[in-house]
């Protein structure tokens, strides 16, 4: 209740004060002055208080609701990317696997490179299956954007740019490069002066 009376006596204790002093009481230009007081009633204090207070309520809440879909959406895309990466290894283990057993055999240097290729081959499988693609480079015209130049060597024989040798196999998923194929490239200078 002290709150409230020390309101409502500021509020005419500002309106005293604000209110001109005049010798002419029926002065037309002495009402214009005075200000308009925004004077309201315990009940009109009461209802804008308590939508205040719902403001603050509701503004808390969905502060709240915010932060919990932050958390929510940054565990279900830790969960995804731990799927994704199960699902990828699930691919390579039997490759593994296949490693382990040729470390233990027994065989002769042609058996064991027989068992390699297979492995090889058995993990470009894997790859495939995971849209992983091989980079073109033998026999292709050089191209920056996937591969990474070595070295360029005089070739007469091959054309101008051309791939000649691949050092290390290049891959990409779908349209992006995952890593670019090392080549040599071959330099013509009979193409260049032509």
């Amino acid at each position: 209740m002290n709150r409230r009376n020390t309101i409502k006596n500021r509020m005419t204790e500002e309106t005293l004060e604000a209110s001109p002093t005049t010798d002419n009481p029926g002065d037309p230009t002495a009402e214009m002055a005075l200000p308009e007081t925004a004077a309201i009633t315990q009940e009109e204090f009461d209802r804008l208080k308590n939508e205040r207070d719902s403001l603050l309520d509701r503004l808390a809440r969905l502060q709240a609701e915010f932060e919990n879909a932050r958390k929510r959406e940054a565990r279900e895309r830790n969960e995804f990317r731990d799927y994704a990466v199960a699902s990828a290894v699930e691919q390579f283990l039997p490759v593994l696997d296949n490693f382990q057993l040729a470390l233990k055999s027994t065989g002769n240097a042609e058996q064991l490179r027989t068992g390699v290729e297979l492995i090889v081959k058995q993990m470009e499988e894997a790859l495939r299956s995971l849209n992983v693609q091989a980079v073109e480079t033998v026999g292709t015209e050089f191209d920056p954007r996937v591969h990474e130049a070595l070295e360029m060597a005089e070739k007469p024989d091959l054309p101008d740019h051309q791939v000649f040798d691949e050092v290390r196999r290049g891959y990409r998923i779908k349209e992006r490069l995952l890593r670019p194929a090392l080549v040599r490239v071959a330099s013509n200078p009979q193409q260049k002066e032509a």
